[in-house]
């Protein structure tokens, strides 16, 4: 349960649209690791994302 609080913290960052008490009760409830954990895994869902769109787009 941990791992989905961090994992909407970071795509909340991705974002960029926190309030500041999301922010704090984020902060004081998830871990560093769950955090750079997140990140990595946001990341590559991003990126895969944006191939699989690319490629949609190229081959048509």
């Amino acid at each position: 349960m941990m791992f989905l609080i961090s994992m909407r913290a970071v795509l909340w960052g991705f974002l960029g649209v926190r309030k500041r008490s999301g922010q704090d009760a984020d902060m004081a409830s998830v871990t560093f690791v769950h955090i750079v954990l997140a990140g990595v895994l946001g990341a590559i869902i991003f990126m895969t994302i944006l191939l699989f769109i690319v490629k949609a787009v190229v081959s048509n």
